[in-house]
């Protein structure tokens, strides 16, 4: 069926009215704590994108992501997808630092079942302390964080899915560990044929971390002292609500925008913005930018190649480009599969 909208006074009023409701109902059920509490919760790899669709639109997936990436943003969108879905993706993070991601899910039955790993690796860093100064004791040590999760979801209409994912995440540097158990709830919506659709999540939400380990280390006296007593860390919980809007689909051309509230319980909270344009079902590509997000000042980009010639089956890879302006740009790369 061949959509086009008569102009974009309707998608933009729809985004603006939601980013508006969502904003005041998040300030009363999550209030934006802004920079008070920036970097007082634990395992920070979790809210790091790294799918390079997400980040090419701006962070703004939790109602777009139709693969097997919704694991990460809205584990309701896995209900909507292909019998078998598949995704790998790569971030070359700052300074040396990696991230890959992986998931798989499978319909049975009236469900869809999921699994994936994230896991980020510092590479070797250099110990120091107050005695040899920058150049190090000679020592080295990496951090290292990993979340494993199992995902449950359905369609229980056509137009309304809901999933759970529940997962345990670990990180570790030098001789110290944390781990936690956390769940993500997400539900997503498609207002009819309007071309609109709604998602929810909230990820991340669980039990503080608990460590274990203990931490070898000289004070100030020259006397060696051994620390095993460490405060839990708080989960970065947060909660994610967007909608997205085909302002154009027809064989040949589709555009959709998006608009997403992501409100973190350990920073203020950020206006996401997104768009997708789609030529011949063989290439996507997509900008966005994140209102509030500390450094970004610049919009994030990226693209998709479809991989013709595989029959039912459906390949894509893809590459996004984020940029901060210390720290310097982000590249992602991934392939997606259904079948």
């Amino acid at each position: 069926m061949t959509r086009f909208s008569p102009s974009l006074s309707r998608p933009l009023a729809l985004l603006a009215a939601l980013l508006l409701v969502a904003s005041g109902a998040s300030a009363q059920l999550l209030p934006s704590y802004g920079s008070d509490r920036a970097g007082t919760s634990g395992f920070q790899f979790l809210e790091v994108t790294v799918d390079p669709r997400g980040a090419a639109l701006g962070g703004t997936a939790v109602a777009t992501a139709d693969d097997a990436s919704a694991l990460f943003w809205n584990p309701a969108l896995s209900a909507r997808g292909a019998d078998t879905q598949l995704a790998l993706a790569r971030l070359n993070y700052y300074a040396d630092v990696s991230m890959s991601y992986a998931a798989l899910t499978q319909k049975v039955g009236a469900f869809t079942v999921g699994a994936h790993v994230q896991a980020l690796d510092s590479g070797d860093m250099t110990v120091t302390d107050e005695f040899s100064g920058p150049s190090g004791t000679g020592e080295t040590f990496s951090y290292v964080g990993i979340v494993g999760g199992l995902t449950v979801s359905q369609a229980l209409t056509d137009l309304f899915s809901y999933g759970v994912t529940a997962k345990v995440v670990r990180e570790s540097a030098a001789d110290v560990a944390m781990t936690a158990g956390l769940v993500d709830l997400g539900v997503a919506y498609k207002v009819g044929d309007t071309g609109a659709n709604i998602g929810i999540a909230i990820r991340n939400f669980g039990l503080n971390g608990v460590a274990s380990g203990d931490l070898p280390r000289t004070t100030v006296e020259g006397d060696p002292v051994i620390e095993d007593e460490f405060e839990d860390l708080v989960p970065p919980t947060t909660f994610l609500l967007g909608l997205s809007y085909d302002v154009m689909r027809t064989a040949d051309h589709a555009l959709t925008v998006s608009g997403q509230l992501t409100n973190p319980n350990d920073n203020a909270e950020q206006f996401n913005l997104g768009a997708e344009y789609v030529f011949g079902g063989l290439l996507a590509l997509r900008t966005g930018y994140a209102f509030g997000a500390d450094e970004a000042n610049l919009p994030s980009f990226g693209f998709g190649i479809n991989v013709p010639g595989l029959g039912d089956r459906e390949v894509h890879a893809d590459y996004g480009y984020t940029q901060l302006d210390r720290l310097g740009s982000t590249h992602r790369i991934g392939v997606t599969a259904s079948f």
